[in-house]
């Protein structure tokens, strides 16, 4: 049987089962942390360009990750409206606020899963 890591590890250094989570597509990341925080964004400004200005990001990389986004889904999860009396806007769609409350859900599994495994370290 295999050694506890109890055994192996140092003693007076801090020891932490760490990782992200994220929803791959055909092999590469397709929804995780940052297009979540992206739709959120949206979500809250209503615009695609205060959206990425918010995260520090560049328009075009936004948009890079809304056709991603929005070419691996059945319906679009953003939205777009161009001009008129109130100007454009974005919106996300109700399919949209499922991912990422379902990427919420999962996310709470797998903190808790990290801090489990964190916790047999010690």
């Amino acid at each position: 049987m295999a050694k506890p890591l109890k055994s192996i590890l140092k003693k007076n250094l801090s020891f932490k089962v760490n990782g992200s989570l994220w929803l791959e597509c055909g092999g590469k990341k397709y929804f995780g942390p940052g297009p979540m925080e992206l739709l959120e964004r949206i979500d809250a400004a209503g615009s695609i360009n205060k959206a990425a200005k918010e995260m520090g990001m560049s328009y075009k990389k936004a948009w890079e990750i809304i056709n991603r986004l929005n070419a691996n889904a059945t319906k679009p999860l953003i939205e777009t409206h161009i001009g008129g009396e109130q100007g454009g806007g974005s919106v996300i769609s109700p399919e949209a606020k499922q991912l990422i409350t379902y990427h919420n859900s999962l996310r709470k599994k797998f903190i808790a899963f990290l801090e489990k495994q964190t916790s047999m370290l010690a």
